[in-house]
């Protein structure tokens, strides 16, 4: 036999509408009673934030917040939360927001009290074993997007900000200890991140079931996240209370973090670059990437797109499928070119460098070479 690979799966999940009330509880289940709670500068003040904070309070546990997170959290970032996490003599972090936030605060709760720099811990090889596991705080994940799934996730990203490269930090203990989904959580966000958002998760599916590596519970979550996005974005983009299909949206955001255990590719391998450079939106740089990264692996998944447009309930095999993309992109809004996102021509070379190099491209059913990233970004801005 063959075929060999290592499998892990995710935490304990409270999902379901209000269970946010359930914060408190949560941290007495992770052993956190100084909790700081982490989330972006755009959620601090809102309602959402603030009544999560007064129930943290009502039960003794303080009200300790940091949010000084970037769109693309990066060092500098984590050296201020760092501070104010040992300075408050804090003993876990609530991961609280979107990508920025969650992925930012599970690496302060990781980062805090170890004594190498964070790059030594970079998803290379066992590079994770240098940690010391012991001085990883708990973390309780509140994800209050449907996206990125970083709530259910063993790694965050983090941009050098000197490099402008972003790096993926793992650890088996950054996984959240516990994680509250609750759909109510998601109603107030904007639409652009709404599909944003939605997009990623869906893509993160896309990416893990095109992945040619062996495995199949994630080849299983894939395609049904697929149908979860393909059933329920366009209901939340038309109606942003319908708090059902934000549930469901929620659900396959974790389910496409689950899945790309088994791998991602070429089209997170070009968003990473160019977010950490023109600090553009992550889920919706995918979005726009998305076409012509399908177009350049078709060769190696034809077969298997079909079969999930099959289940999809998409007629037309591969084309079928290819024009779903394109009409649900132009459907929600998607700009069809990342010169619409700020991104320039002038610094094609740099980020088709930076595409080989990022560990998604590895994922990728066709090798991602030099020569075909410069072709993809250009034939995308």
């Amino acid at each position: 036999m063959s075929l060999t690979a290592n499998w892990n799966y995710p935490t304990p999940i409270r999902f379901g509408a209000g269970r946010i009330k359930e914060v408190a509880d949560t941290c007495a289940t992770a052993g956190i009673k100084r909790p700081l709670l982490v989330t972006d500068r755009g959620l601090a003040d809102l309602p959402i934030t603030q009544a999560t904070l007064d129930l943290l309070d009502e039960a003794g546990l303080g009200r300790a917040m940091f949010a000084e997170v970037d769109p693309n959290p990066s060092d500098t970032n984590l050296a201020a939360g760092v501070k104010v996490y040992n300075e408050g003599d804090h003993d876990g972090v609530i991961a609280f927001g979107g990508g920025s936030g969650l992925d930012l605060g599970k690496v302060i709760a990781f980062q805090a009290k170890q004594i190498r720099p964070v790059w030594d811990f970079e998803d290379i090889d066992d590079w994770w074993t240098r940690a010391d596991s012991e001085a990883i705080a708990p973390i309780i994940a509140v994800p209050t997007t449907a996206g990125t799934g970083s709530e259910v996730g063993r790694a965050g990203v983090l941009t050098n900000s000197e490099t402008h490269v972003k790096k993926i930090i793992f650890h088996p203990k950054i996984m959240p200890s516990v994680v509250i989904c609750d759909p109510e959580l998601t109603v107030g966000m904007p639409q652009v991140i709404t599909v944003g958002t939605g997009l990623d998760a869906f893509i993160h599916c896309l990416e893990a079931y095109s992945s040619p590596f062996y495995h199949p519970m994630s080849q299983g979550i894939a395609l049904e996240g697929m149908r979860l996005v393909k059933e329920n974005l366009p209901k939340v983009y038309a109606d942003p209370n319908d708090i059902e299909a934000r549930g469901h949206m929620m659900s396959a955001a974790a389910m496409g973090a689950t899945a790309f255990q088994k791998g991602l590719g070429a089209m997170h391998a070009m968003a990473h670059p160019v977010g950490a450079v023109y600090n553009t939106h992550h889920g919706m740089t995918n979005a726009v990437v998305m076409p012509a990264v399908l177009k350049f692996n078709r060769p190696a998944i034809e077969e298997r797109i079909s079969a999930a447009a099959a289940y999809l309930g998409i007629g037309g095999g591969f084309d079928g499928f290819y024009d779903y993309v394109m009409q649900t992109r132009a459907d929600l809004g998607v700009p069809d070119k990342l010169g619409a996102l700020g991104v320039g021509s002038d610094r094609v070379d740099d980020l088709a460098a930076m595409a080989v190099e990022d560990p998604s491209a590895g994922g990728n059913p066709v090798e991602l070479t030099l020569d075909a990233a410069r072709a993809l970004f250009e034939a995308c801005i």
